[in-house]
């Protein structure tokens, strides 16, 4: 992916995206993948600035075993099952002051040598059966004394449940109910075999279907593509145009079913923190799977790829806790009206579940494409096939330590550093200038700059704020255009 709005090509931090050089006409961003071989520490890193954080898209889930398909076997210690066995407790095997738990005296009224093995907690646990058992015995005895009199009876009978359970209608169950048919579960395969299991819900009533980029991906050029409701039809799905900087897709099912009922679109400029979500996907290939959780944060600059460093996305993304996973990519985030105010994207993820480190897993850390940008992407995408993209063409340097998006000022010339008759250089911007403020937000990051410049459209004026020799400059700024990807 390329963008006037993107990067030199000098290497960056391991959390910057990465692009591929960008013609003489235009700059970009670029980020080299790790170096070959370079292992994923285990170890928890210190919490990186805002804006750099290190994501990853969800990945196409891939099908769970058959019944009867032993999986692979997993040592102890090794992410699987079983765990190691715990450890045993201070009453179960002697700790201080004595023998085990339960454990006989001797004659002379001190405990006997505690037996090797695990006999003082066989020992332990069968005494405390064997009292649970009295004490059981006793009480039905004297229950069954109550009854036999017929003075009471052990019996309560639940009169007054409801033959029929019906659910409000703006319950989570009620909600789900009304959104999962409009939900889709997408396969993806290309012609070498390789695929995988994403999402997709229902945008109109002409068949069209809203997913993520990097869920049908492998399959844009001559794959094949499936899309199955939840009732467990199947139909046979084209791609219609794709959006890689933005990850969104629009495809279009070849013989739409009657009646098809497009989700609601809800408003995520007016989201606010604390509201509740439902997320609805198929994580791991377990379709139609329902999770809920809040907003936890707005405007959150995330730069997510799918672990390979050449192919990356910029979003100012929803936040959410609600759990998603490998195969949630692309499935409706939705509020507590049942309304789309998200496509979930990418997820943060620990351990060796980051870049290199294989499929991840949830930590409640997940990011949606706020539905406004979405539905800008899937409109172009439906009218011409391609993606508009607004520029304010300047080349961003991703490796600078400056509070602010820096403007390059190697790798090129001045004039490509910076496009004299594009938006950026018709306002006064140089090579060098940091900008920290884009639309009355602090920018603190070359992706934090892209990310919210991708959240207007072309043609759009914006305050900029940029930073000459320590002296700020607001200037407004006309966006420009870019169609298609690089």
């Amino acid at each position: 992916m390329s963008n006037e709005n993107e990067g030199t090509a000098a290497p960056t931090p391991p959390a910057a995206p990465s692009v591929p050089p960008a013609p003489a006409s235009e700059t970009q961003e670029a980020t080299p993948a790790p170096a070959a071989g370079e292992p994923v520490t285990q170890q928890l890193p210190p919490s990186p600035a805002p804006g750099t954080e290190p994501t990853q898209q969800i990945p196409p889930a891939q099908a769970p075993p058959a019944y009867g398909q032993a999986p692979a076997p997993a040592a102890h210690g090794a992410e699987g099952w079983p765990p190691p066995p715990p450890t045993v407790p201070a009453y179960g095997a002697g700790g201080h002051g004595g023998g085990a738990w339960g454990a006989p005296l001797t004659t002379d009224g001190h405990p006997a040598p505690k037996p090797k093995g695990k006999g003082g907690l066989v020992a332990g646990v069968l005494v405390a059966a064997l009292l649970a058992g009295g004490i059981g015995g006793g009480v039905g005895y004297w229950a069954a004394q109550r009854s036999d009199d017929g003075t009471g009876s052990t019996t309560i009978s639940a009169a007054n449940t409801p033959k029929d359970l019906k659910r409000e209608a703006g319950s989570i169950a009620g909600l789900a109910a009304g959104a999962l048919p409009s939900v889709v579960t997408i396969e993806a395969s290309a012609g070498d075999g390789e695929g995988g299991t994403g999402t997709g819900f229902v945008y109109d009533q002409q068949g069209h279907i809203l997913t993520n980029n990097h869920v049908v991906a492998s399959a844009a050029n001559g794959g094949k593509l499936f899309a199955t409701f939840s009732d467990g039809k199947r139909y046979d799905a084209e791609v219609v145009g794709r959006a890689q900087g933005y990850d969104v897709a629009v495809l279009k099912l070849k013989t739409p079913p009657a009646g098809l009922k497009p989700l609601p679109l809800g408003d995520s400029e007016k989201v606010a923190v604390g509201d509740s979500t439902i997320a609805i996907g198929a994580p791991f290939g377990l379709s139609n799977t329902v999770t809920t959780g809040i907003v936890s944060a707005k405007n959150r600059p995330v730069a997510s790829g799918d672990g390979s460093g050449s192919k990356n996305s910029y979003m100012s993304a929803l936040q959410t806790d609600a759990s998603i996973n490998p195969g949630n990519s692309g499935g409706p985030l939705l509020d507590g009206r049942g309304a789309v105010i998200g496509i979930n994207s990418a997820i943060q993820s620990a351990g060796n579940g980051g870049f290199g480190g294989g499929q991840a897993g949830s930590i409640g850390l997940g990011f949606a494409i706020p539905i406004n940008q979405a539905k800008n992407v899937a409109e172009s995408l439906i009218k011409t096939g391609k993606p508009v993209y607004p520029v304010i063409s300047v080349s961003v340097d991703l490796q600078a330590k400056s509070e602010g998006a820096k403007i390059s000022e190697q790798g090129a010339a001045a004039n490509e550093l910076v496009d004299p008759n594009g938006p950026a250089g018709k306002a006064g911007l140089k090579p060098g200038d940091i900008i920290t403020e884009f639309g009355g937000k602090p920018v603190d990051s070359g992706p934090t700059l892209i990310s919210m410049i991708w959240t207007y459209k072309p043609g759009d004026t914006v305050k900029l704020t940029y930073l000459r020799g320590g002296k700020p400059t607001t200037v407004d700024i006309t966006l420009g255009s870019r169609v298609g990807d690089k």
